[in-house]
């Protein structure tokens, strides 16, 4: 290879460095929340807490995070994407350092929400930003960050298998989970600033004037709603978080006290989960190429009957045929990810974009920030199946939505 065709390698390469720390942070954000339900175990045995209260202390982590995708959306629209996700890095960052030190549990679930917010400031902006960054490969961006955003839930269950034999000076040896993803934070908020600043200098800007948060531009964003496919659409999108955030929050208690796997299987099958992710990379793609609606209803299908048939085999088969439907659900609920953010992103007018899909991201971040409480509930009062099935229920009814929005096309 010459030396032209190496600079030409090497400028094309480069192209990608926005995606590339936009989705680091994405990856660092999901590690923290994915690091929450394997420490569930943990946390029981440390502070003497139910499956309630744990599935309510995930809720409120995940209601904070879904409150603030509408106002983060909104201003990255009025001050600019780099900002927003600046901010939201470092917030993040500082309520994980606040984990380190032994503390009660209030501490835990205080730090919990705050991670919320932080964490929560990211997705919505970051897919504003990756549409702009790259407009003719929309669909293959998202399914890359969506990608290393699930492989932050790969990673976790991994990292706190890896601590918890380690010896730490200031408590549990899980509190350096949170150190060192605390300092990982504050780096990759400094990157982001100074790099993507540079590549993307009028993403450092609003495209709205400042008057323009006023109630006429609430309205903007309201009127939205008056197209009936961008409200069944939006429908789907909250159904399929529903359940795909009380499935993952779950998942673990359910292999091991539904199933009647180890502990140590449960933990491999669920990070075969998020390994199921890469599909993202081939899902965005082909949305870009032979359109998204197709995809959106191969996915959720795909997800709808492998759910089935993970809860209906509960009991009856060995971990390697439950471990394939579990991939299965993975296989078809990553897939989807990104493609509704390409769809989404096709249909919403880009002087809202921002606090467009901030809006529906708050709803179906707020319908999947109450599943786990309802699951952990559910799973008490009921039983874990009985939880699952109405899990798969929902994604059931979202993938009816998805084929009457494609028959309808």
């Amino acid at each position: 290879m010459n030396e032209a065709s190496i600079r030409e390698a090497a400028s094309k390469v480069a192209q990608y460095d926005v995606l590339v720390v936009t989705a680091a942070i994405w990856f660092l954000g999901k590690f923290l929340r994915y690091a929450f339900p394997p420490l569930f175990g943990s946390f029981q045995a440390s502070y003497g807490v139910s499956n309630a209260v744990l599935g309510t202390a995930f809720s409120g982590f995940m209601l904070v995070y879904a409150a603030m995708q509408f106002p983060s959306g909104v201003l990255a629209d009025r001050l600019g994407s780099i900002v927003v996700i600046t901010a939201g890095a470092l917030v993040a960052a500082l309520a994980a350092l606040a984990l380190v030190f032994d503390s009660p549990f209030l501490v835990l679930v205080g730090a919990m929400l705050v991670m919320g917010a932080g964490t929560g400031a990211h997705k919505t902006v970051a897919v504003r930003l990756l549409s702009r960054a790259y407009p003719s490969r929309t669909g293959r961006a998202l399914g890359v960050l969506d990608t290393f955003g699930a492989f932050g839930g790969v990673v976790a269950p991994a990292a706190i298998v890896v601590v918890a034999g380690v010896s730490f000076a200031l408590g549990d040896s899980w509190r350096l989970i949170f150190l060192f993803a605390g300092l990982a934070g504050l780096g990759l908020a400094v990157v982001f600033r100074t790099r993507v600043s540079r590549r993307l200098p009028s993403e450092s800007e609003g495209d709205a004037a400042p008057t323009a948060a006023t109630t006429v531009g609430v309205g903007q964003y309201v009127t939205l709603f008056r197209d009936w496919r961008f409200s069944v659409f939006a429908l789907l999108t909250i159904l399929f978080s529903f359940t795909y955030n009380g499935f993952v929050a779950f998942a673990p208690l359910y292999l091991t006290q539904a199933a009647g796997l180890t502990d140590a299987v449960a933990g491999v099958l669920y990070s075969a989960l998020f390994l199921a992710s890469l599909v993202q990379l081939v899902t965005g793609d082909l949305s870009d190429r032979i359109g998204r609606l197709p995809i959106i209803v191969a996915t959720l299908g795909l997800a709808s009957l492998a759910l089935i048939a993970f809860i209906s085999l509960t009991g009856s088969v060995g971990p390697i045929v439950l471990g394939a439907a579990l991939v299965a659900v993975g296989i078809g609920a990553h897939g989807f990810r990104p493609v509704r953010g390409a769809y989404l992103m096709s249909t919403i007018p880009d002087d809202v974009a921002g606090g467009g899909l901030g809006v529906v991201r708050t709803m179906l971040m707020g319908a999947g920030a109450v599943a786990p409480a309802i699951v952990g509930t559910l799973s008490e009062t009921a039983g874990f199946r009985a939880a699952f099935w109405l899990l798969a229920a929902a994604i059931v009814a979202a993938t009816g939505l998805g084929v009457v929005l494609w028959f309808l096309e």
